[in-house]
């Protein structure tokens, strides 16, 4: 598999320096095989009026230098802190608690301020569970020490102050934040930041300290999320919290803000997640789908897929026919629906165990299959865009027109990558899905953008033997179907 579902999901921004945010050398890592953002310029093409013109994955979003983020969290604490009359690293605690939603933390605090700090992990759960400690006896490292050198929380669990030093240490070295506790055992209650700071006595672990603290506040913030691009200290910030696409403007990330892995609309995080780890659990077992080669089902000449359309033609004997199901594409077009739709077995259920364990590996070889396939052409589809810009330079330059004239070839091959990566993220939401009317009609709007997705994408790649008009016509129809299927099924 080339799709990796940790690979944005690493911990890189856990060690950022805010300070990166004003460089101003900018490094162009993109793989040159990789189309540009596909989002981007493709609207005027595909223009869309009246009805049609909703577009289902708008999404208004705001990206946050550091320090931005930074003022807009302690403006939260400010005010919490000035109307609940608690200390500032307390009302920190309480924000991370309750996720930074201050509606829920005023309504609570209205009908039990009490309860509220018990809940936040601030106060302990009953005045009984407070013990007052006559000696000065450290239960740590069983030392007598005076009585200034013990701390404690509200809990009045008490320590010396060279265990505290060492415990902090130790939790900050290995990247705590706010999850910093008391060192009783089964005590839960949470170290505010004014009570470690000072027990931390290199300045370097305070700044690691400071970062670590930051990284949880906004982890924890429900309407933002950390840039998981390499290095990056950008912070997305949103009013509604969804499974949206969101892009970076320092890095150029995409990604979804819900659960900071790559964009996967239409199915939603936790089954996109549950896909993946499917596909790497089964992947030795599907192996034999990597091949690029198959055999022309009219001649058996061995062909190898070397363009993202599936579409196929064969060199020898010219038969037209489907890559997916070998079959003749002069009826494909109205088979297409048969040909994405896996076809349950309704006897499975009383069949024997090793029967349904068959059943089962089909099923899910048949949409690894179709998901592998579009991954794969959209990486095949990326050279045919590399092609299509070298040419547009060559007739530049031969003043066969200016760019302006044709960019409409470069648009289309952006709109073809953006409909099929919707289309590949199809097979896991179909996979995962409940037999009724409603797969049924998913099925029906999916097998409807695939065929018109292969239409675009053999025009693209004949893009000289088609006039401007139809190939936008085109552009336009795809990219309908790609709307109407994402307003009826990506609903998270």
């Amino acid at each position: 598999m080339s799709v990796d579902m940790n690979s944005q999901g690493s911990d890189s921004n856990e060690d950022y320096d805010p300070n990166c945010e004003d460089d101003e050398e900018e490094e162009d890592d993109d793989d040159p095989g990789d189309i540009e953002d596909y989002y981007i310029g493709v609207a005027n093409d595909v223009e869309q009026q009246g009805a049609d013109s909703f577009d289902p994955e708008e999404y208004q979003f705001t990206c946050l230098t550091y320090r931005e983020s930074e003022s807009a969290l302690n403006e939260q604490m400010a005010n919490l802190s000035s109307m609940l009359k608690v200390t500032h690293s307390v009302a920190k605690l309480i924000l991370v608690q309750f996720h930074w939603q201050v509606s829920e933390i005023l309504e609570r605090h209205k009908l039990n301020s009490a309860q509220l700090l018990v809940e936040a992990r601030v106060q302990p759960l009953s005045s009984k569970h407070v013990m007052a400690h006559s000696s000065h006896h450290c239960a740590v490292c069983m030392q007598f020490v005076r009585k200034e050198n013990l701390l404690s929380l509200a809990c009045q669990h008490q320590f010396c102050r060279s265990c505290w030093e060492q415990y902090c240490t130790v939790l900050v070295k290995d990247g705590a934040g706010v999850g910093i506790s008391c060192m009783a055992q089964e005590c839960l209650l949470r170290t505010p930041e004014d009570f470690v700071f000072p027990l931390l006595t290199i300045e370097e672990l305070k700044d690691k300290y400071r970062r670590y603290l930051f990284r949880d506040y906004v982890e924890s913030h429900y309407q933002l999320q950390l840039c998981p691009g390499a290095d990056c200290p950008m912070v997305i910030q949103v009013q509604e919290p969804k499974a949206r696409r969101v892009q970076c403007n320092r890095c150029s990330e995409v990604f979804c803000f819900r659960c900071r892995q790559m964009y996967h609309a239409p199915t939603d995080c936790a089954t996109i997640r549950k896909w993946l780890i499917k596909c790497a659990d089964d992947s030795e077992t599907a192996n034999y789908i990597s091949a690029h080669t198959k055999d022309c089902p009219k001649c058996n000449i061995c062909i190898e897929k070397n363009g993202g359309c599936n579409h196929m033609q064969c060199s020898k004997c010219k038969h037209d026919f489907c890559w997916m199901c070998l079959g003749d594409w002069k009826t494909h077009g109205s088979e297409y629906y048969e040909c994405s739709r896996y076809k349950e077995n309704p006897d499975i259920v009383n069949q024997s165990q090793q029967a349904q364990a068959r059943e089962a590996l089909k099923k899910y070889l048949f949409y690894f299959e179709r998901w592998e396939n579009h991954n794969k052409s959209l990486q095949l589809e990326a050279q045919t865009y590399q092609q299509i810009q070298e040419k547009i330079q060559e007739r530049v330059m031969n003043n066969l027109g200016t760019w302006i004239d044709w960019q409409y070839l470069q648009n289309a091959a952006k709109l073809l990558a953006k409909c099929r990566y919707t289309l590949q993220y199809t097979y896991p939401y179909a996979y995962y899905m409940e037999s009724g009317p409603r797969k049924k009609l998913f099925e029906y709007q999916q097998a409807q953008l695939e065929a018109e997705i292969e239409n675009l994408s053999w025009k693209v790649e004949r893009a000289d033997s088609y006039d401007r008009g139809d190939l936008e016509n085109q552009m336009h129809i795809a990219e309908q179907r790609r709307r109407t299927l994402l307003k009826d099924f990506h609903d998270t």
